[in-house]
């Protein structure tokens, strides 16, 4: 048995819980993306773990289940110039305001990776490592993750010579050096700093 299956537990409520999540807090370029999602009593959750540890073929797949399965489902982002005005927590934030209202189905209570809640009038509940334990946001992880890696990747095509389908804006020794020799890409963050590789 995987040892975070052991720890997963699913939130009881007595209406629907949404689970949330992000992806993309870590780079210096690019969107920082959200989901938003409620999932079925019955969702078939060994199909969930943290984005973080999954392959990219099996975040594809588990992700076309989840929103084909899901009672509802959302996907909010902040722009790198947003990143840039608010700084990443709020923009963070602010995304996962807007994955809360895509979803065509509004639920009773959130549950929400890490420390903070988004404003959203909506009860909650943040959890510190809730992506390796939550269902709800394992799923919202893995949305994410999936949706922020395809925008980056299609993104790669504006920029070709920043590579952005490789690292998605993450801050590896490849993208830093392409920087600092040709200069910032178009979604770069500008209050990010960039080192030296």
């Amino acid at each position: 048995m995987h040892p975070l299956r052991a720890t997963r537990r699913r939130v009881v409520s007595d209406g629907l819980v949404c689970g949330i999540d992000e992806a993309g807090r870590g780079p210096i370029a690019g969107p920082v993306t959200a989901a938003a999602v409620i999932l079925p009593s019955d969702f078939a959750v060994e199909i969930l773990d943290d984005s973080k540890i999954l392959s990219a073929a099996h975040r594809r797949e588990a992700a076309a289940v989840i929103m084909d399965c899901a009672v509802s489902w959302g996907i909010g982002w902040a722009t790198h110039e947003e990143i840039d005005s608010l700084n990443i927590h709020h923009a963070t934030l602010l995304a996962m305001s807007r994955a809360i209202e895509a979803m065509a189905v509004k639920p009773a209570r959130i549950v929400v990776d890490g420390l903070y809640c988004p404003l959203s009038g909506i009860p909650g509940t943040a959890i510190v490592k809730g992506d390796a334990s939550v269902p709800e946001i394992m799923a919202a992880s893995i949305l994410a993750k999936t949706a922020r890696d395809a925008w980056m990747e299609e993104y790669a095509r504006r920029e070709p010579n920043y590579r952005f389908d490789r690292h998605k804006g993450y801050p590896t020794a490849e993208h830093r050096r392409i920087v600092l020799e040709i200069g910032p890409s178009r979604i770069q963050r500008r209050t990010f700093r960039v080192r030296c590789p």
